[in-house]
């Protein structure tokens, strides 16, 4: 019998975060540990009057196709790869993992060249959604391995998740409008403000928001949310920063990375752990060495780093950095093909402040 809980989520998932309605094109794209999830959502989308489409995914699939494929295999993009891109009216992303290292093993090189072919779909799937043409959402399945990643049971991690997402609420989507109403405030604040100044024991950066929107995350994009974020201008970073947790992406871990960047690119890069990797990251395209996005953690009831960078980011108290492609929603134009976040915790001896304005210190707002 699934959890209560469970269905509780999809059912989040499927009328809050996308709101499902006849007749859209729902694209369910998920790995196979999620599948008890992926079937609530099913019935959900369903019950929605949706027209859904399931496509289940593998760690072993992808990691045989990562160390066997080509050149010209790795840059073929299958025109079942464009289809939800260009014409879904609703995806919903549903990860899970059997293992979260089954890619550490791979060359960085066949993932940047898998990740480069696939570059106008990033860009096509951000644009629609921009637009409104496509409702997204994107949530992770409790399974095992990210138990384990996070250092928990698995009984604690779906309390963990369960928490986050207010599902274990009578009411999640009040909840979730509590949130999307304090956050409100403070992206009205920042409407039409230019520079932002950021310091720390660990960040010493100066940016440009001139122009750029800051969008209220309150949980329809990423179940859970809790954060305001926008793209600072592309040529606009200088100074330098070192962050607080590892960065993972593709089945790597990559700690102690600290970047320094000049008039918005980062020159100097270097990692205690997997330096090869992130050096290899960087140079993917032109944009990797961009910043894409600046975030500000607001969800206070996520606390603990679990190495799962949909909670990670919305840690409350902590700032992220991405490189790499921006959000068009945002008035950014950074194009890339990477889309890479990095987690800076604020809440000792540190500041944020907007147009010379106090925002921000020691993790809790100012204003």
């Amino acid at each position: 019998m699934i959890d209560p809980r469970l269905d509780k989520l999809a059912h989040l998932l499927v009328n809050y975060c996308v709101a499902v309605q006849a007749p859209d094109w729902v694209i369910i794209q998920a790995e196979l540990p999620a599948l008890p999830l992926v079937d609530a959502v099913l019935r959900h989308s369903l019950q929605a009057g949706g027209r859904p489409t399931v496509n289940l995914k593998s760690d072993q699939l992808q990691q045989t196709f990562l160390e066997n494929a080509g050149k010209e295999q790795l840059a073929h993009v299958t025109p079942f790869e464009r289809l939800p891109a260009e014409e879904a009216d609703v995806l919903i992303y549903i990860r899970a993992a059997d293992n979260t290292r089954s890619l550490s093993g791979v060359d960085p090189s066949q993932q940047s060249a898998f990740s480069q072919a696939r570059q106008s779909l990033l860009g096509t799937r951000m644009q629609r959604g921009a637009e409104g043409q496509m409702r997204w959402t994107l949530t992770d399945y409790p399974c095992g391995a990210f138990a384990q990643e996070a250092n928990m049971s698995v009984s604690d991690f779906e309390d963990f998740v369960f928490k986050a997402t207010f599902v274990d609420r009578e009411d999640p989507v009040a909840e979730w409008a509590k949130i999307g109403a304090m956050q409100a405030r403070l992206v009205d604040f920042l409407k039409g403000k230019k520079q932002v100044e950021l310091r720390s024991p660990s960040i010493e950066l100066d940016l440009s928001i001139e122009g750029r929107t800051f969008v209220n995350s309150d949980g329809k994009r990423n179940m859970p949310s809790g954060e305001i974020f926008t793209g600072p201008v592309e040529d606009s970073a200088n100074g330098w920063v070192e962050f607080s947790y590892p960065a993972i992406r593709e089945g790597r871990e990559v700690e102690g990375i600290r970047l320094e960047f000049k008039d918005g690119v980062a020159v100097k890069a270097s990692a205690t752990k997997s330096e090869d990797y992130l050096l290899k990251m960087l140079d993917t395209d032109e944009g990797a060495r961009r910043l894409g996005e600046l975030g500000i953690g607001t969800n206070f009831g996520i606390q603990q780093f679990t190495k799962r960078i949909l909670y990670d980011e919305k840690i409350g108290g902590t700032i992220h950095l991405a490189l790499g492609k921006s959000y068009p929603e945002t008035g950014a134009v950074n194009e890339s093909s990477i889309h890479w976040d990095m987690i800076c915790d604020m809440r000792t001896d540190s500041e944020i402040r907007v147009d010379g304005e106090l925002f921000y210190k020691d993790g809790e707002f100012q204003v």
